[in-house]
């Protein structure tokens, strides 16, 4: 590779490491208007695997701004991202997919003041934009949870 491509891979990871992180502050600010702006037109979210639901990211935007009212504070912690980028029809260079697997911890307070925290694995894949990467789904597998 040439530095005028690790470059551009580099800035890529910079933007998508953005996205994740614009990602965790809007659910944890409950900005609604900013999380669906995260993801393409056609963008998805799964969080059936933390007992919620799937379905296009308007939907899931609505039924969060909903279920997270049970939540006044909550704070996303994701770590441990793995980027990876590739080419239109898959071939595994950089490109305009990205998927990013990622590891959370999600400290929550009830509205009674009891804690709850939970944590798990994200699976984020992006595509790139006019406007920048955006989101074109997001999986979570919730792996434990605690009062």
């Amino acid at each position: 590779m040439t530095q005028r491509v690790d470059l551009a891979t580099v800035m890529d990871r910079l933007a998508v490491d953005d996205l994740v992180s614009g990602y965790a502050a809007a659910v944890d600010d409950g900005d609604w208007t900013a999380y669906r702006a995260l993801f393409v037109p056609d963008g998805r979210a799964d969080y059936r695997g933390s007992g919620g639901i799937e379905g296009p990211a308007d939907e899931v935007a609505a039924w969060l701004a909903e279920t997270m009212t049970l939540f006044p504070v909550r704070q996303h912690l994701i770590v441990n991202r793995l980027v990876s980028f590739r080419a239109p029809g898959g071939y595994p260079q950089p490109g305009d997919e990205a998927s990013v697997r990622a590891d959370y911890v999600n400290p929550m307070r009830f509205s009674s003041g009891e804690d709850f925290v939970c944590g798990g694995r994200y699976a984020f894949t992006a595509r790139r934009t006019a406007e920048g990467w955006r989101l074109r789904s997001v999986v979570v597998d919730e792996r434990w949870r605690r009062l």
